[in-house]
């Protein structure tokens, strides 16, 4: 990848939030019409005009929202916000790849990437500050976990970035998909994950169709069976590998919730929803898990695991290249060997994409961008406590 042309711009904070308003972000349609009618004693209707407001038009002033009374607009000011994350890093790539910094409060930060491809438009979005689950080859894990972010947050992602494609000249560039693939895990922050995807996937929000929104896991098993009941949305496994001994090491969850657990756990999936298949995600390191005994281990699952689903389609494998991060024991494999392991699950019969790397000069990969800017943060920082502490020395 070459250098980004136009150099990265830090925005201006957003004023902090005040703690006795009530953020609409954080309301599904069915929330907000509840809190319109209780809360507000107005009509149910009303939510409805207001989430358009927000989700269509990206419009956040209340003022501005003029086909309101004045009485409703007066309780809204008083009462509520509608709040997204502050843009802290706004970072282009040159193969159009855009990655944003949010902050979430003083000290949080997550990342959201957007990745254009012709008419669609991929964002891949974060569900925690950092990481709890510690898989090996995972820049995020390097940070440790620091919470669970709210609806609000996990929407307003999304609108950070429809809000961008709304202010560019492409009108062709759309936002066709969100996965949910970010920092963190998903379905250990199971409740403000649902209320964001119900916002993705509702008219009056994004309006994005139930297989546009992709939840990706490691393998929380007993979630997998929750998310079935509550929320159709395609899922994507992380597995990265086909035997329990290497996937512990790769992806220390394993150790409670083995591959045969959680594979019966998306067969249980794809039986009881809408969403026909599962997406295994599997990114390849070099010497690690990309030789031609871990291929023939992977087909052999997914072949498994098609027949249970009485569906040879039932499975789909995505071959991630691993993106280097400083301080990673991993590398990225060979394009050779790349092309090689692919070529194995194909010959079984297996439907399997390679990934294309984006975004490389602006660190795509999620935790990277954070990592860099947090750093800095904290280096500018510590500067300037030595500096006054020289100055009162001095004194």
């Amino acid at each position: 990848m070459g250098t980004v042309d136009a150099p990265a711009v830090v925005l201006p904070p957003v004023p902090p939030a005040s703690p006795a308003r009530v953020n609409l972000l954080d309301l599904d349609r069915v929330a907000a019409e509840d809190f319109f009618e209780r809360e507000l004693g107005e009509k149910r209707f009303r939510a409805h005009q207001v989430m358009k407001w927000i989700y269509h038009r990206h419009v956040t002033d209340f003022g501005g929202m003029t086909d309101l009374g004045k009485a409703l607009r007066t309780k809204l000011e008083d009462r509520c916000e509608a709040r997204p994350p502050k843009v802290m890093f706004d970072k282009p790539s040159t193969d159009g790849t855009h990655k944003w910094l949010l902050g979430m409060d003083a000290g949080n930060a997550v990342e959201t990437v957007l990745i254009p491809d012709k008419n669609r438009g991929t964002l891949c979005v974060s569900s925690q500050v950092g990481c709890g689950l510690n898989c090996q080859f995972c820049s995020t894990a390097t940070q440790g976990f620091n919470r669970n972010l709210t609806a609000a947050e996990i929407i307003g992602q999304v609108f950070v970035a429809a809000r961008h494609l709304g202010n560019v000249p492409h009108k062709d560039r759309k936002l066709t998909n969100v996965v949910m693939m970010g920092m963190g895990e998903p379905l250990l922050n199971f409740e403000n994950v649902v209320t964001a995807m119900n916002l993705m996937r509702d008219d009056l929000g994004f309006g994005l169709a139930s297989k546009r929104v992709t939840l990706s896991t490691a393998g929380m098993v007993p979630m997998i069976d929750q998310l079935a009941a509550r929320c159709d949305v395609a899922l994507a496994v992380s597995l990265h590998a086909a035997n329990d001994e290497l996937r512990t090491q790769l992806v220390p969850l394993n150790k409670k919730y083995p591959i045969a657990e959680l594979m019966a756990a998306c067969l249980r999936y794809v039986r009881s929803t809408k969403i026909d298949s599962i997406t295994f995600e599997y990114t390849l390191m070099k010497g690690v898990n990309d030789q031609p005994e871990h291929a023939r281990e992977l087909a052999a699952l997914m072949r498994q695991f098609c027949r249970q689903a009485q569906d040879g389609h039932a499975a789909k494998v995505n071959l991630i290249p691993f993106n280097p991060f400083p301080g990673t024991r991993f590398e990225r494999s060979g394009e050779t060997e790349i092309r090689a392991f692919q070529k194995k699950l194909l010959d079984a019969g297996i439907l399997t994409m390679v990934r294309r790397t984006r975004g490389d000069d602006i660190d795509a990969a999620c935790g990277q961008l954070k990592g860099q800017v947090m750093d800095k943060t904290r280096r500018q920082a510590e500067f300037r406590r030595k500096l006054e502490g020289s100055a009162d020395a001095a004194a």
